[in-house]
């Protein structure tokens, strides 16, 4: 039997750790492995890679992905799912571990529809996805929050300032409420619970006039919107192929606010593209390697059309139509947990 494998969307840390497990537990099993470059690009292509032992070895650690990323989607394209089928059938690929987040698992799911045989794993440090407790990259995305608010703290106090930290989420609010929880930030902003400035302000102000805090650090997440109906900002006006503007510049924005209605001089630090760098943690490597094997064994096992997802303490299949009919938005009651330190 022959597989494909591919990552698409965003990079995030373990997408390495999931190629190699896919590739070495379908080796195990007799199977032949290809890794499409590039995300769905490289199928639409014919654009991949044999993969072997060799070529997985020594990749657990490193961020990025072996075989490159993009946001293609075949559906935006003249003829695009076509080309899929055609060329999945040319290369003899009986199945696809497409590893990726809700766009790349919405092609997925279509092309499930279609008659194409695959297994999803779901990687996004949004922590998004429906049907998993814990996505691909977030627990490293998490992790480099509270390191920088860590080294964040010492300045913002000598100088007396309000840090605003932006983070990722368009959608959800994990990566900036679990990251402020364990770094230690005075406010955090979420998309799922529209903000009011005039509490933010009382907040800021009763730190400084009533405890004696001379600084705040207050983590926005880059989706996060005002309560009075305000839109969340955006950071150019190109779409890309899925129909997403690029957010970014919410702290910006606030800043100027805050400084302007309380007199505390404000800085920003937009953390960016350093939450998908860098080295995965322990528990995503664990995590990615467990979510690639199952994906295997599900392939061996005739059942298609799911994505593979963490459940608990187990790894669980979930039909792709499932667990793309609703955000896994942010547990409320994490959030207010989080507002009880603020």
């Amino acid at each position: 039997m022959r597989i494909g494998v591919l990552t698409g969307g965003g990079d995030a840390p373990g997408l390495n750790a999931a190629i190699r497990a896919v590739t070495r537990k379908a080796l195990a099993e007799g199977m032949e492995v290809l890794g499409f470059r590039n995300g769905w690009l490289g199928v639409l292509e014919k654009d991949f890679t044999p993969l072997d032992m060799h070529s997985v070895s020594g990749i657990l650690y490193r961020g990025g992905t072996i075989l490159g990323t993009s946001r293609t989607n075949p559906y935006s394209r003249q003829g695009g799912p076509e080309e899929i089928h055609e060329n999945l059938r040319d290369l003899e690929v009986e199945a696809l571990v497409p590893i990726g987040g809700e766009d790349t698992l919405g092609v997925a799911r279509r092309l499930s529809q279609e008659g194409i045989n695959l297994v999803g794993v779901p990687k996004t440090i949004d922590n998004d996805l429906y049907g998993t407790d814990y996505s691909i990259g977030f627990d490293t995305a998490v992790g480099v929050v509270m390191d920088s608010l860590d080294k964040l703290h010492p300045t913002a106090e000598a100088h007396h300032r309000v840090m605003l930290v932006e983070v990722m989420g368009r959608d959800a609010g994990w990566v900036a409420t679990l990251g402020g929880l364990a770094g230690g930030a005075d406010a955090v902003l979420v998309p799922e619970e529209p903000f009011s400035l005039e509490k933010l302000y009382a907040r800021l102000r009763k730190r400084h006039e009533e405890l004696g805090k001379l600084f705040s650090i207050v983590v926005v997440a880059e989706g996060a919107r005002p309560r009075d109906g305000g839109q969340a900002v955006v950071g150019g006006t190109q779409v890309d192929e899925f129909g997403h503007i690029r957010l970014g510049g919410i702290a910006h924005t606030l800043a100027s606010q805050i400084e302007a209605a309380t007199g505390y001089e404000t800085r920003v630090v937009v953390l960016g593209y350093l939450q998908r760098g860098g080295t995965p943690s322990a528990f995503d490597r664990v995590l990615a390697t467990r979510l690639g094997v199952a994906a295997v064994e599900l392939i061996k096992a005739g059942q298609f059309g799911v994505m593979v997802g963490l459940k608990g303490n187990r790894i669980l299949p979930i039909s792709l139509e499932e667990s793309l009919s609703q955000t896994h938005s942010l547990d409320r009651d994490l959030y207010h947990l989080a507002d009880l330190f603020y």
